[in-house]
């Protein structure tokens, strides 16, 4: 447990603002700097044009998986503010772009449309073009009524451009002089900025994983049905002592040679990590995490991560309250071996026979001297537990506790609307959504 120090979170989230802050009023101080441009709509569209550098910026930081930061955010936050950043980078590139056309134009006497034609023959337009025209598709297929039509790999190929658009982004800025160049300081810290962002990519999500798993060459050991529809995979290493691995977190699993290379999905540990071994367990919902019961035993397995907030980093109060739904309690499971103290279990699922791992819950819960609530039912059947008189029913001094939560998308949504009716500090909660895109 944490006592008198600053949360995790906040720390991270001060860190992030400093960050955004500290930039954004040096990118005043530039473009205050390097004077206006050939108009008052070119200085404009200057201006939009070097906060849509720092958004793209700031996007590579959301997406790179630096372990400091992941443990004390979580993964699936970064998620969310990496879509709004996103949305505020489309129509920044859009605004940008638009008024760079209108000032030429203006400059010119010509029509847009003439003017849009004729900087196609400038390299340093046609990149920024070329950018602009990725990102806007990749904005389109996000949009979440296009997103449910497309497969998760289909959609993963496309957002992939962005590393594209960023690319050609650079160079557009390189060759723009009167933003990159203007100055000694300008370029110095422009390709500081872009080195720093770059580096941070290529270190969290291509070098750190390829040598984690060249250092630790994990292994699967045994493939265990829970039930017909769920299964745990038991992996292990050389050297897992050393794997910055802690309950409540998860790993992205491939396994070559069963799957292709570019399918992977978030699974949960489901056991504490012990330095020999990880567990996952997955329920057969999709094609991936359905064929995990053909794994063949002593196959490798490609492991990137931990990553994930939901852990006891975060705990703050000697009384804790964990509640799951369905594949949920995974988690919740892992957390319940590092769990002490005053321990509260609440495990939503439709039937007693869908109460997965439920034997090993239980023994936990025992254990640590806890108590668990197994409610059955399905959704729309009579009231919900989740009301907030229905969760202050279960457990009364709910607002003195750390609340863990887990679950299904729904269930999640509607457990922290009920904490926040009863008043539970947000500093107390703690909530795991499933989904990564």
């Amino acid at each position: 447990m944490r006592r008198r120090t600053v949360p995790p979170g906040l720390a991270a989230l001060w860190a992030l603002w400093t960050f955004v802050v500290v930039n954004l009023v040096i990118v005043e101080v530039l473009f205050l700097s390097a004077g206006t441009g050939q108009n008052g709509v070119l200085t404009a569209a200057k201006f939009f044009g070097m906060h849509a550098a720092v958004l793209m910026l700031l996007q590579l930081l959301l997406v790179a998986r630096l372990p400091w930061f992941d443990r004390r955010v979580g993964m699936d936050r970064l998620t969310v503010w990496h879509r709004w950043v996103g949305v505020t980078l489309l129509w920044t590139v859009l605004t940008h772009a638009v008024l760079v056309v209108l000032g030429y134009a203006k400059l010119s006497g010509t029509s847009m449309t003439k003017t849009f034609l004729s900087l196609t023959d400038v390299p340093a337009s046609l990149l920024g073009m070329c950018a602009a025209a990725i990102i806007v598709v990749v904005a389109g297929v996000s949009a979440r009524y296009v997103r449910r039509l497309l497969r998760y790999e289909t959609w993963h190929a496309l957002h992939v451009l962005l590393y594209l658009a960023l690319g050609l982004a650079f160079v557009h800025q390189l060759r723009e002089t009167t933003t990159f160049r203007s100055s000694a300081f300008a370029s110095v810290y422009w390709w500081s900025l872009w080195l720093f962002a770059f580096g941070a990519l290529v270190v969290g999500r291509i070098i750190l994983p390829v040598w984690r798993n060249a250092y630790h060459r994990f292994e699967v050991t045994a493939v265990v049905p829970e039930s017909d529809d769920v299964v745990s995979v038991h992996v292990t290493g050389r050297h897992l002592d050393r794997l910055p691995a802690r309950a409540g977190q998860f790993c992205i699993w491939r396994f070559p040679g069963h799957n292709h290379w570019w399918t992977a999905n978030p699974f949960s540990l489901s056991a504490a990590p012990d330095g020999r071994t990880l567990r996952l367990t997955a329920k057969a919902l999709g094609n991936t995490s359905a064929g995990l019961k053909n794994v063949p035993v002593g196959s490798r397995a490609f492991v990137e991560g931990p990553y994930g907030a939901f852990t006891s980093l975060h705990r703050s109060r000697s009384g804790a309250l964990l509640i799951a739904g369905g594949v949920g309690i995974t988690p919740v499971r892992a957390l319940l071996e590092e769990s002490a103290g005053d321990v509260v279990v609440v495990y939503r699922v439709r039937s007693e026979n869908d109460a997965v791992l439920i034997d090993e819950v239980r023994d936990l819960v025992a254990d640590c001297g806890g108590r668990l609530h197994l409610l059955t039912g399905r959704r729309g059947e009579g009231t919900s537990p989740f009301e907030p008189d229905g969760l202050r029913a279960l457990v009364h001094d709910i607002t003195e506790r750390d609340v863990y939560v887990c679950g299904p998308p729904a269930m999640t949504s509607a457990v922290l609307a009920a904490l926040r009716t009863l008043g539970v500090p947000q500093r107390q909660v703690h909530a795991e959504r499933f989904g990564l895109a």
